[in-house]
């Protein structure tokens, strides 16, 4: 399960949570690393990113 925060934070909108997986277009990423930083349990990383 995966709460959302990420998906609530990304400034381009990038991230669709589903009940079990993430779905996010890295095509459209501008690196930010924002939804990283508030990630309660590190479940995003840089190379996933």
């Amino acid at each position: 399960m995966y709460c959302g925060e990420c998906a609530g934070v990304c400034p381009r909108n990038l991230i669709e949570v589903r009940e079990l997986t993430l779905k996010f277009n890295e095509d459209e990423c501008k690196d930010c690393k924002i939804c990283i930083q508030v990630c309660p349990v590190q479940a995003l990383e840089k190379e996933v990113i």
